[in-house]
């Protein structure tokens, strides 16, 4: 990876701490049963208000379950929704450093905040898509002011920075189906992540979106929202991606990387790695606009696994890397 891959690297961004409020974060185990589980008890403490959660962690398991999370009433949307909010700190040495390390062995980019889907990942999920139907209003509020904010940071960051800034976010996954449907998003996401985009663009910035899941049906709205770049792309069954059709509809207006499962690694062969790698190459490549990337985040291992399995994602890894090198370049060659 190191000698032969160009990767999408993070760079210091913006500290937008707890949904955009400064925060100082505690947490205290308040159980801890060997062999079984431990409960975490957390706290974000910002001018705002506390707010807490607790996490569930299975014993040999780097995976954890919310038994509740940091927004789970309507006093608290409230309370994010019209406390002050104030410019960001970014550090810009740390930055510049950052991107003269990367060199040309990779691209920077840095993450920001995105209100909607940072929303949907700290508050009760059954409580938030509630709010969309009972408190649309104070959604809306909170993001109208969350989003001025995010946006006066995007100009000061171009206003420091010499150069052209790429972002992202992992936000689009929890804003679309099963979560949200094309009626919610038109009121609740595209409007605003207009804006945000419009913002990078006039500074000559570009946005990468991470989104998992069933994406497909969405693509032409990102692209029309002013979306860049996307990945991870998943087909069949984590994701509903088709790679040909997205980039028969999309190709020509955003950067398509992904479709390769990295999520089976685990139980794959290198030669259906292989293949799929050279399927992947053939639906994207074409004419340029297609990276490379895996789907399955870190291919199985953030998860533990016996010798065996971990043999055989080795194995499929290299063979990725080796398909991606025989196939990946130009003209193509995948006969």
């Amino acid at each position: 990876i190191d000698t032969h891959a160009d990767n999408f690297i993070g760079a210091p961004g913006p500290n937008f701490g707890f949904l955009g409020f400064p925060a100082e974060y505690d947490e205290t185990v308040v159980e801890d049963v060997p062999g079984s589980h431990r409960r975490v008890y957390r706290t974000q403490t910002t001018h705002a208000g506390t707010f807490e959660a607790v996490t569930y962690h299975p014993d040999g398991n780097p995976d954890y379950h919310w038994e509740s999370r940091y927004i789970g009433s309507l006093a608290d949307l409230e309370a994010i929704a019209r406390a002050p909010r104030y410019p960001i700190s970014w550090d810009l040495d740390a930055y510049e450093r950052r991107v003269r390390k990367i060199g040309k062995s990779g691209y920077p980019y840095t993450g920001l905040l995105h209100p909607l889907g940072t929303l949907a990942r700290n508050a009760e999920m059954h409580e938030l898509y509630a709010w969309f139907r009972e408190e649309p209003g104070l959604v809306h509020e909170f993001l109208s002011r969350a989003n001025e904010q995010v946006i006066a940071t995007i100009d000061a960051m171009h206003a420091a920075f010499n150069g052209r800034i790429t972002f992202t976010s992992a936000a689009h996954e929890m804003l679309i189906p099963p979560w949200m449907g094309h009626e919610l998003f038109d009121e609740f996401v595209k409007p605003y992540d207009t804006e945000v985009y419009a913002a990078i663009h006039r500074g000559g910035g570009r946005f990468r979106a991470h989104c998992h899941g069933n994406c497909g049906g969405f693509l032409g709205k990102f692209a029309d929202m002013g979306v860049d770049s996307i990945e991870p792309l998943e087909s069949l069954p984590s994701g509903d991606v088709d790679l040909r059709r997205a980039k028969r509809e999309v190709g020509e207006r955003m950067l398509l990387s992904g479709n390769v499962k990295s999520e089976h690694f685990m139980t794959s062969t290198p030669e259906q790695v292989r293949a799929e790698v050279r399927d992947a190459i053939a639906a994207g490549a074409p004419g340029g606009g297609f990276t490379l990337r895996t789907s399955g985040g870190h291919a199985g291992t953030s998860v533990q696994m016996t010798d065996e399995q971990a043999d055989r994602t080795l194995a499929n890894c290299i063979e990725y890397i080796r398909a991606g090198l025989e196939y990946g370049r130009y003209p193509l060659k995948l006969a």
